[in-house]
């Protein structure tokens, strides 16, 4: 069985984010990159699944520019076989990138995709769902729990009102919940191990599919800073707050 699993690089969640002087967006120069933590815990269960024997081989794949290989090299590192790299130098929005990866799903034949259910830059959690609709795929998200039984996935999925157990019949497309697992550290001979790992170059123009942007980004601001707090001596001070000056009742 094959798993395929997207890796995006995002600024480090250690990282105060910044935003540019023109609120254009992010500020990037100089600031450190790195995994985004749920595509980490999506790399560390595929290669769970491997380690059991369930799986043969495990792929990496990161679309956007050439710093991106470095996010690759990373998951090689923890233990994946080989790694894709799709060169585009804009960003894109979901569905683009669902495009993409459903595209090199179907190109290498693929039996399971896991994802991390969002990005810690953006929070869109929509590209799973979006690739399970364009390759007609069924989905499990939020996974807590992953089990492979032959040709059945069986997800673990915490729900407001506890946890919910599906199943889903491969090929299917799984995303990643922080409590899923713990993703290991990369051993130094590992890191050495993955400057020698292929990683399969292709540019966009490759996959012909039609990429059009249908998002745009008009302002990007800090949120607000919290005001001090007060404090009341009684009840009557709290309602009359709440009534008269925040007028929330």
């Amino acid at each position: 069985m094959k798993i395929l699993v997207p890796v995006k690089r995002v600024v480090d969640y250690n990282v105060k984010v910044r935003v540019k002087s023109d609120n254009s967006g992010v500020e990037l120069d100089n600031v450190k990159m790195s995994m985004n933590p749920f595509d980490e815990i999506a790399v560390e269960e595929a290669l769970r699944l491997k380690e059991k024997g369930v799986a043969t081989e495990v792929i990496a794949i990161s679309i956007g520019v050439s710093q991106v290989q470095e996010t690759i090299r990373n998951a090689l590192a923890m233990g994946a076989d080989s790694g894709i790299f799709v060169e585009v130098n804009e960003t894109l929005e979901p569905l683009n990138i669902a495009k993409i990866i459903s595209s090199i799903a179907k190109k290498e034949n693929i039996d399971l995709m896991i994802l991390g259910k969002q990005a810690i830059d953006d929070d869109m959690n929509a590209t799973s769902q979006m690739v399970a609709a364009l390759l007609n795929w069924p989905q499990a998200t939020f996974a807590s729990k992953i089990e492979i039984d032959d040709k059945i996935a069986k997800v673990s999925r915490e729900v407001d009102g506890g946890i919910e157990n599906i199943q889903v019949t491969l090929p299917a497309v799984i995303s990643t919940d922080l409590r899923l697992n713990e993703p290991r550290y990369a051993s130094l001979p590992n890191i050495m191990k993955a400057k020698k790992k292929p990683i399969n170059q292709i540019k966009i123009e490759e996959l012909k599919i039609d990429i059009k942007q249908r998002l745009d980004i008009l302002k990007v601001e800090e949120p607000s800073k919290r005001q001090s707090g007060i404090m009341l001596k009684t009840i009557e001070e709290l309602v009359d707050k709440l009534k008269n000056e925040a007028k929330v009742i």
